[in-house]
């Protein structure tokens, strides 16, 4: 690495998640599902789907970031953060009935349902994640992803308050996802910044991380779409 290189680097934790944010940022117009539900021209039917899928994602989810708080038990601000994800998990899987119960959508079809291979894609790979990166790197990748998660909810829940009468209850687990999370914030800039202290932290591997997760939200959207919105 040259002086100039080495000069562009970020020196601190925030700058870091900054650049790693803006760098990782997808278009904003390039998601199929959310613009339809957010405008009202979307069926009950496809945000059932959402639901569905829904319920296959936040369980996986919360079992591997408890995996990754586990591995990360000599690294404090990474378990941490961790943990708070999973205990996040908890809350959204509990607000998450109230939204399927307004999509109509019933036990015996949600045993019923087959998950989408498009759709399962992002927390399988949140699960490699939890077996293969490290602690450090995998806070760096996903703190990352959550920003555009948080943004897609906001406008979901908007969209089912304005277009289809959904109650406060009903877009809870939009709007858990939406809220600014400062604790969750300052957990994950404490977690970058030992490890950029400790030299665990490896950005160009954080990367690539971060942009197969947005790549893997982005089928998310595209098979809900496809399957749902003909």
């Amino acid at each position: 690495m040259n002086p100039d290189e080495e000069e562009a680097m970020p020196r601190t934790a925030a700058e870091l998640l900054k650049k790693t944010r803006s760098e990782l940022a997808p278009d904003p117009n390039a998601n199929p599902f959310v613009p339809p539900v957010a405008s009202g021209r979307a069926s009950l039917e496809t945000l059932a789907a959402l639901a569905l899928e829904q319920h296959h994602v936040i369980p996986a989810d919360h079992r591997a970031f408890l995996h990754l708080a586990q591995r990360a038990i000599e690294e404090p601000a990474a378990a941490g953060f961790f943990t708070m994800l999973a205990e996040g998990e908890e809350l959204a899987a509990e607000r998450l009935g109230a939204f399927t119960e307004a999509c109509e959508v019933d036990e015996r079809r949600m045993q019923a349902y087959e998950p989408l291979p498009g759709c399962q894609a992002y927390p399988a790979y949140i699960s490699w994640l939890a077996l293969n990166a490290t602690p450090t790197d995998a806070v760096l990748a996903i703190t990352a992803n959550f920003a555009t998660w948080g943004t897609y909810c906001a406008r979901i829940a908007e969209g089912l308050r304005t277009h289809y009468g959904f109650t406060d209850e009903a877009c809870a687990f939009f709007d858990f996802f939406a809220e600014p999370a400062p604790a969750l914030d300052q957990q994950a800039e404490a977690a970058v910044e030992a490890g950029l202290n400790s030299g665990s932290l490896h950005e160009k591997r954080v990367y690539t991380y971060g942009r197969l997760l947005q790549e893997y939200e982005e089928m998310f959207w595209r098979s809900l779409s496809s399957t749902h919105l003909l």
